[in-house]
């Protein structure tokens, strides 16, 4: 079911090409697939002696175990603490002692290793990346090491932290509807530190295989080149089983959710904003990204220029689909439009929702100018070639479209996608989506005055 929406998605998206398309930076992408299911996408360019990897596999967030919040991205710090054959260290000495820098990333659907390095560095890297895909070092020091690092890194980055990140947890458990869109990323104490030895086999087991991950290869190597490398060091890894997927669609919200929390750590209030966005593929996902960029794209969007600057109700704002952990076009499941920001004091949150309600209905009814439009797309576009500059983006990018959109190539008609995106289909997305009804709302005030950080107000 899954490939078929996917299919579907590509054909609605897809639109001819035009003059513009003359003067756009096509990025070459050769693409093999092993007879284990591992899929290899491989960009050459000779402009520097380096290179970008990416492994990115088939499992984030929305598919750790119930009872197990937080696990995918315990997961990904386990894969740093070595193998029986290369042990702790090994990692970061091979590639930073030659200059190169790696790290890894947990996201909603997919998990990424990442690595830079001269490309002459490139064999040594694939064999450490196959190397911890046959195994790890599962050891109960390995574990309770990692548990440890995760909670500290939650309580500096949620516990003990202003706002707490709560525009992301907090605001996706009231959006959501199933467990897998709407539960903690980050993770509850309770089951991190449930985590068993066996939960971390059965999850490399399950979904580290070869055939549920895509490698991206970018800089000075020839693809037949890099092919015949990543079939030397994985091709002898066997297919795993990959459990079924969970339905995760959910429609939108038909009634809005509203939540009050108070924050002893905020000197300010702060509310957050989300809305549940276009499936992935749909005719609606670029309209809406263009959307997301007119509202809250930058200094010059409308939200910024009229509650910030204009109105001065908000002291700043951020967001857009999929923010914070992602963009508009790395999602395979529900995801949000969300605008976070931190509003004055002595103010209502209810002006700032209307003074946000009165800029989209202003869309809704009169579009965006021409002008304006060009500026948001060239805005956009000039964002989206600037973060392929690098080797190391590039792969990701590459490899994550392979493993997402099923086509390596989706790089290159995503500007077209953009570019295509009309006044008409702003004012269409705009009305359907961003209601009233499909929105979920937290205000997030400072604890009374003498109420000291950890004591209930």
């Amino acid at each position: 079911m899954a490939f078929r929406r996917l299919v579907l998605g590509l054909a609605a998206l897809a639109i001819p090409l035009g003059a513009a398309a003359a003067d756009r930076w096509q990025l070459p992408v050769a693409v093999k697939k092993l007879d284990n299911g591992l899929t290899v996408v491989v960009s050459e360019d000779a402009s520097s002696p380096t290179v970008g990897i990416s492994v990115v596999y088939h499992v984030g967030m929305r598919l750790e175990p119930k009872g197990r919040t937080g696990f995918a991205h315990l997961f990904e710090h386990l894969m740093f603490q070595g193998t029986p054959t290369a042990p702790k260290g090994t990692f970061d000495r091979v590639i930073e002692g030659g200059g190169g820098m790696n790290n890894g990333s947990t996201r909603t659907d997919y998990t990424n290793y990442i690595e830079t390095a001269p490309v002459s560095a490139l064999e040594p890297i694939l064999w450490l990346e196959a190397d911890r895909m046959k195994t790890l070092d599962f050891s109960p020091a390995n574990l309770k090491n990692q548990q440890d690092v995760v909670k500290e890194e939650i309580r500096v980055n949620v516990q003990n932290k202003p706002y707490g990140l709560f525009f992301w947890t907090d605001l996706n458990r009231l959006a959501f509807s199933k467990w897998e869109n709407a539960h903690d990323g980050y993770g509850s104490f309770a089951d991190l530190e449930g985590a068993k030895l066996e939960d971390v086999r059965a999850f490399h087991r399950d979904f580290y295989g070869p055939n549920n991950a895509v490698i991206g290869i970018v800089g000075d190597v020839k693809a037949e080149q890099a092919f015949a490398l990543v079939e030397k060091y994985f091709g002898a890894i066997p297919a795993r089983p990959v459990p079924p997927r969970p339905d995760v669609d959910e429609p939108l919200n038909t009634r809005e959710k509203r939540e009050s929390q108070v924050d002893p750590l905020a000197q300010v209030p702060a509310v957050a904003i989300g809305w549940k966005m276009p499936e992935r593929g749909s005719k609606d996902q670029a309209p809406m990204a263009v959307l997301s960029q007119l509202l809250v794209g930058d200094s010059a969007s409308r939200l910024y220029q009229g509650l910030v600057k204009g109105r001065e109700q908000l002291l700043n704002i951020d967001g857009g689909v999929n923010w914070p952990l992602g963009d508009a076009w790395d999602y395979a499941g529900p995801a949000p439009l969300v605008l976070f920001g931190l509003y004055k004091p002595g103010m209502a949150v209810d002006a700032v929702l209307a003074a946000i309600d009165e800029e989209i209905a202003r869309i809704v009814k009169d579009g965006v100018d021409a002008a304006t439009l060009k500026r948001v797309k060239t805005k956009m576009l000039s964002d989206y070639n600037q973060g392929l500059e690098a080797f190391i983006s590039r792969a990701d990018t590459l490899a994550k479209a392979q493993l997402l959109w099923g086509d390596a190539q989706t790089i290159n008609r995503i500007p077209e996608w953009i570019d295509a995106v009309q006044a008409k289909d702003i004012q269409r997305v705009a009305a359907h989506y961003l209601t009233t009804v499909n929105r979920v709302v937290i205000d997030r005030t400072p604890a009374p005055a003498g109420t000291a950080a950890g004591e209930t107000p």
